[in-house]
């Protein structure tokens, strides 16, 4: 219980405080944005005078001050939002259904409309701080029949309200579509100021694109949809509509120069506000942290290296973690001496077989689903033979790697569905932890409680229904067969096929399915790009793991003093070399190979689409790295003979 509670401090202290360091921030700006705001939406080119002595009487005004506040409140919201949808792992969708789940998840229900709530009170405030037209909803006006004073709705004002709505759920659909709160490790690493300067100009050019562009879709919108809103407002807070003033729902109203300009003006000042907490947030969050690898006392023990390794329940704690690792094995050599150190009393090597574990541990996993996804590939998404399974466990249990050491057991193979890419980024490698936002909103087809028709909808077939194992229609015949398909259930539970005698007959050629059968067939069909995406999704942390677990095995070939890497390096060799194995098969994959189409995103980030070549040039240096330092001292090492032939090539320049 102890050792929970000082877990849960450590994270609350690494984690939280820095995601508080960035609101921090975030709030300190925003005067600076606020400013810039007032001098924007004031501009006068031919009174510049006036125009500066109305701004700064404007910054004094206690509506600016109010406006101000109103706003620190919607940023610390906002850091909230950036805590709570974070993920290290990016959504890959690998079909267009399951991006219309994400969309449409309730979570994401929720970040949307708290988004289009915060957008009006942002909208308000800037319409308080423009001022004129645009300061409140009623407005006085005279009747042309009786000449009565009224109240009548400022339709301007209305627009800039309903205008925030819509500039706030474009950046919630955005964040989905963009993988806006995927955060990623800066390959070099620097410090705050000068990533924040970096990032500045990319972040104000971004968010004046992205201002226009909804400037430009609200205009659409109200053009045709405008009158809704308008009519619904005025009965509801009885509020005339003056009919003297041209509406704006129609072309002459919205053909306004400074209408326009206010609009984008107070829109890039949201996306701003907003893209600058996103990227505070980013630059915070993946600050390098320095873990102790060993302590003295045993209170501190949950917060060294070796045991943040293996942390469970805090991703970004273990992504810290192994990026501290990276960093000690190439630049820190008093460090790397903790690493090779003995245990006293006993003389164990409990720092280095902790750290070499968990970093196998997870390099043998991502070998793993590489395999499995190779094998659901290599049977079409159909059900394989007997001989075929026992070839391929044969094979996979000849190709697995002993670690040699009673401290250091062997992973074991997970006994996961041969599910492609659906396993991959609905479990990732760490433990089964993702993101909120990190697997698409898919109906749990296998459950016990889900109806036959939402089975046939979705094209999953009922093992005892006479249409299953066969070809349902002469369509699917000539589309041939699916490359990139989900294994069948028969996979999951290992179980042998029916034989063709057991097997019913076709049904009639001419018996079409229905339409809708057929459409979301359609629209479940994965794309093979996404779904190698998603296979190295959470490759960064493999990277770390073999950027420092090669300059560690490199680094003992003359600081190790007790050789406690060469008890490990035959299963370290082993396991590099059936990884390259597994990566190679699949970049001769379809699609595997190709380089990914440059997307538009401004501020989501797209690095996860080239991770799986990162990946393989990592995993070749560090190859390289061991047979260079090494040499022909590497055939003294016990390995099989296949892979000594493929450190061969490695030690002739010949990869």
């Amino acid at each position: 219980m102890f050792s929970l509670k000082q877990n849960c401090w450590f994270i609350r202290k690494v984690v939280i405080w820095r995601a508080v360091a960035s609101i921090a921030w975030t709030v300190i700006l925003l005067p600076l944005t606020t400013a810039i705001f007032v001098f924007l939406s004031r501009f006068c080119l031919f009174h510049p005078i006036q125009w500066i002595v109305e701004c700064v009487s404007l910054l004094t005004a206690p509506s600016t001050i109010f406006s101000l506040v109103v706003l620190c409140g919607v940023v610390l919201v906002t850091g909230f939002f950036n805590l709570e949808f974070y993920t290290l792992i990016p959504s890959i969708p690998c079909s267009r259904v399951a991006l219309l789940g994400t969309v449409l998840h309730p979570r994401q229900c929720v970040h949307s409309l708290v988004y289009c709530i915060m957008g009006m009170l942002m909208m308000w405030c800037g319409s308080v701080i423009i001022g004129g037209r645009y300061s409140t909803i009623g407005s006085p006006c005279k009747l042309s029949e009786s000449g009565e004073l009224m109240t009548c709705l400022n339709e301007y004002h209305l627009f800039l309200l309903l205008a925030g709505a819509f500039i706030g759920y474009s950046h919630s659909f955005l964040g989905v579509v963009q993988n806006m709160y995927y955060v990623s490790f800066q390959p070099i690493q620097q410090h705050n100021y000068l990533r924040f300067k970096g990032s500045l100009t990319m972040v104000v050019k971004c968010s004046v694109i992205q201002a226009l562009y909804s400037a430009r879709n609200f205009t659409v919108v109200y053009f045709f949809f405008g009158y809704l809103p308008k009519t619904w407002i005025s009965s509801t807070f009885n509020l005339q509509i003056d009919s003297s003033l041209q509406p704006l729902d129609s072309l002459t109203g919205l053909l306004d120069f400074s209408l326009l300009y206010h609009l984008s003006i107070s829109g890039t000042f949201l996306y701003l506000t907003w893209y600058i907490t996103v990227l505070l947030f980013r630059i915070y969050v993946t600050e390098a942290y320095s873990f102790p690898v060993q302590s003295l006392f045993t209170e501190d023990v949950e917060q060294c290296l070796p045991k943040v390794l293996s942390e469970k329940n805090t991703l970004v704690m273990k992504f810290l973690a192994l990026q501290d690792l990276a960093l000690l094995s190439q630049h820190s050599p008093s460090r790397r001496q903790e690493v090779f150190s003995l245990s006293q009393p006993g003389g164990h090597p409990h720092n280095w077989n902790a750290i070499s574990k968990e970093c196998l541990s997870l390099l043998s996993e991502l070998t793993q689903r590489l395999v499995a996804h190779q094998d659901a590939v290599a049977s079409n998404g159909r059900i394989k033979s007997q001989s075929a399974s026992s070839d391929t466990k044969s094979g996979s249990s000849g190709s697995s790697v002993i670690l040699g050491s009673e401290d250091l057991p062997e992973t074991p193979r997970p006994n996961m569905p041969l599910r492609t890419p659906g396993s991959v980024f609905l479990k990732s490698s760490m433990g089964g932890m993702h993101g909120p936002l990190t697997a698409p909103f898919t109906p749990d087809l296998d459950s016990p409680f889900s109806s036959p028709a939402i089975r046939r909808l979705a094209g999953q077939q009922d093992p005892h229904s006479p249409w299953f194992g066969s070809v349902q229609s002469p369509h699917v015949m000539r589309r041939g067969p699916k490359l990139w398909s989900a294994s069948t259930e028969s996979q999951t539970n290992g179980s042998p096929p029916p034989s063709p005698a057991t097997l019913p007959s076709p049904p009639p050629a001419n018996l079409k399915p229905s339409f809708l059968t057929q459409w979301l067939q359609n629209r479940r069909e994965q794309l093979p790009e996404a779904s190698s995406q998603a296979l190295f999704a959470d490759s960064q942390a493999q990277i770390w793991a073999l950027q420092g677990l090669s300059h560690l095995v490199a680094a003992s070939y003359s600081e190790d003093q007790f050789g406690v890497v060469q008890t490990t390096l035959p299963s370290i060799l082993s396991l590099l070399v059936v990884l390259l194995e597994a990566v190679d098969k699949h970049f001769k994959l379809p699609h595997a190979s190709s380089k990914p189409v440059r997307t538009a995103s401004c501020v989501g980030d797209s690095t996860y689409k080239t991770l799986r070549f990162a990946l393989r040039a990592a995993l070749k240096t560090a190859i390289y790295r061991i047979t260079t330092t090494f040499g022909e001292h590497l055939n003294a090492v016990k390995i099989s003979t296949e892979h000594r032939k493929r450190l061969q090539q490695f030690l002739e320049f010949k990869e």
